[in-house]
């Protein structure tokens, strides 16, 4: 049933479950400032105070504006009860498939309930529960902050770097490296994916850069480079396939080098006579490779190369001087 509560005794403890939109906060100040608020807030009652579940945007409207009494309706006498209520209509509440997640986890551990029992309370499948309850547990802690309080747009993280730990298997600690780095510097959802491709499957002066904050100058180099390779003759189309699957085997073969799962004789005993091969070749491999890198730099037209580690000077790597 609705009423109105005072602001100061809404309990915000899952305002971080919840996204911020700066942009839409915005907009929703002015239509306040002239209407109101049109809407109640929604929350669980406890004891003497209510614990806010929604709208939090409202919430923070009502507080710059100076309104000390918002309308208000409870969804439960219980946090469980009132999270299964607004998770039911979330469809109709625009919560997003990471603020579901979010708190279906958080239902996990106040009610201790099962995957099949979530499901049933939500009347979803089990599926539907278990792929939210990993998306929190493949994220850590500071990336989840860092998406929640809009600081990196949540559709580059579920449509670029989800794909980069699905297929390429790129570690936790990673992904939050590449989010630190690029949060906050306003840049495209289009912009961060050329970053992430630069950042896990480019070079490493690429991740450098990146680290260390330099993003305009690796979106310049990526810029330069062209997204097909229009223009080669067969023979270097054949070769820049070979150059990207040398890189993806390689990327492949030290991440699972170190498996545990690798220890029958036969394995072993072809594993040694294979590797011995590779490594008999590896100084001619890497200076056919140099030579081809640097004749590459040099000779594109208006395509500056990133530096070799060993030829990057100072905090910011620049490319080298075209003839």
């Amino acid at each position: 049933m609705g009423r109105e509560v005072e602001l100061a005794n809404l309990d915000l403890r899952y305002e971080s479950y919840r996204m911020k939109n700066a942009a839409l906060e915005v907009r929703l100040l002015a239509s306040i400032a002239q209407r109101g608020i049109e809407e109640p807030l929604e929350g669980v009652d406890l004891e003497s105070r209510s614990i806010l579940l929604n709208g939090f945007k409202r919430y923070r409207c009502a507080a710059k504006l100076g309104l000390g009494i918002v309308p208000y309706s409870c969804l439960g006498e219980e946090e469980a009860v009132g999270i299964v209520n607004l998770l039911r209509v979330s469809n109709t509440k625009s919560l997003s498939i990471l603020e579901q997640a979010a708190f279906i986890a958080q239902l996990r551990q106040l009610g201790k309930m099962s995957v099949v029992d979530i499901a049933e309370q939500l009347s979803r499948s089990k599926s539907w529960v278990s792929m939210r309850l990993g998306l929190m547990a493949e994220m850590s802690p500071r990336v989840r902050e860092m998406i929640f309080r809009g600081d990196f747009p949540v559709y580059a993280y579920m449509y670029t770097l989800r794909q980069f730990m699905r297929m390429n298997g790129v570690a936790k600690q990673s992904i939050e490296d590449f989010v630190v780095a690029v949060s906050g510097k306003k840049l495209s959802v289009r912009e961060i994916e050329q970053l992430a491709y630069g950042y896990f499957r480019g070079p490493e002066s690429f991740r450098d850069a990146i680290g260390q904050g330099h993003t305009g100058v690796v979106l310049d180099w990526m810029r330069q480079v062209p997204d097909h390779p229009d223009g080669c003759n067969e023979f270097e189309r054949v070769l820049l396939k070979d150059l990207e699957i040398t890189q993806k085997y390689m990327q492949r073969v030290m991440g699972k080098s170190q498996d545990r799962r690798l220890k029958t004789p036969a394995f072993h005993a072809q594993a040694h006579l294979l590797s011995a091969g590779i490594m008999s070749r590896q100084r001619a491999f890497f200076d056919s490779l140099r030579r081809l890198h640097d004749r590459s730099g040099q000779a594109a037209s208006g395509v500056s190369a990133p530096p070799r580690r060993d030829e990057s000077a100072g905090d910011c790597p620049a490319p080298p001087d075209q003839p």
